[in-house]
């Protein structure tokens, strides 16, 4: 469920074929140093930007048959080439990242959805291309899990995010529920609280049950990898609900008897 501090991508798994293990890995290099530029160390923000942006000239040159000027372009020019994959999904997770800079707060869920779809989409359809099946209902598949990963793990850093002054709860349904910023800077689970968390959790579960199928159509090791990705998911959030949604204090996370329960419900027979 997470690697270093890029969630959501299984970097070099020994679950994965190991011919992919090192494209993997060099996309993940990628993810993960960009999302570092967003969110880690003390830089000012136009200088977080300006990073993003040297990434996004580096992309161009590749785009344009240039030689990129780090080793880490030189290595995903390879990747890209070897495997088709579609230069648009780089860009959108950069475009993602430059949003988490300069945009702190989501005024509706569709706002929120519209990142998602540029932070964590383009990870599982990245994936597919490697796998050589991003059909276009696998897509659709991809891209309901990807979405409901990057939801629960909004849900479950509400604590870590407010901290650094984002806010991914749509401020429409804070309204609607009764919860404010207060919630939030005192760690109050209120009745208000708790209806409003049960509402989110309850959507993410439904759309990553939108995405199961995906699990049985990817068949050997990247089927097992994504079903366990996908039990991993719905297992933090029955554990967010356990907690009553007070991961201000109890903050869920996967311990080594969920891996034991979630290898279980991987099984294909039990999926």
């Amino acid at each position: 469920m997470a690697v270093d501090h890029y969630e959501n991508f299984p970097v070099a798994s020994i679950l994965l074929p190991k011919h992919l293990r090192r494209s993997v890995e060099i996309v993940y290099n990628f993810a993960r140093q960009a999302d570092d530029f967003a969110d880690e160390g003390e830089m000012p923000d136009s200088e977080r930007l300006a990073k993003l942006d040297e990434f996004r000239a580096e992309l161009n040159r590749i785009a344009t048959n240039e030689k990129p000027l780090t080793p880490l372009f030189n290595d995903l020019a390879s990747v890209i080439k070897q495997h088709q994959l579609p230069l648009n999904l780089f860009h959108d997770l950069l475009d993602a990242f430059s949003q988490d800079i300069v945009l702190k707060e989501y005024s509706s869920f569709n706002e929120l959805l519209n990142y998602c779809q540029r932070s964590a989409n383009p990870i599982g359809r990245l994936l597919l291309h490697l796998y050589g099946e991003a059909t276009p209902q696998n897509l659709i598949y991809s891209d309901a899990i990807c979405t409901s990963l990057q939801l629960i793990n909004f849900w479950q850093d509400v604590k870590k995010d407010y901290a650094i002054k984002r806010i991914y709860l749509p401020q429409d349904e804070m309204a609607r529920f009764g919860v404010t910023e207060k919630h939030l800077a005192q760690g109050l689970t209120d009745e208000a609280w708790q209806a409003l968390m049960q509402f989110q959790v309850a959507r993410a579960r439904d759309m990553m049950n939108s995405g199961k199928p995906l699990g049985t159509i990817l068949t050997g090791r990247i089927g097992l990898e994504m079903r366990l990705i996908i039990a991993g998911g719905l297992r933090i959030l029955s554990k967010l609900d356990n907690v009553h949604y007070d991961m201000f204090n109890r903050r869920p996370v996967l311990r080594p008897f969920d891996w034991v329960i979630m290898l279980l419900k991987s099984a294909p027979f039990n999926f």
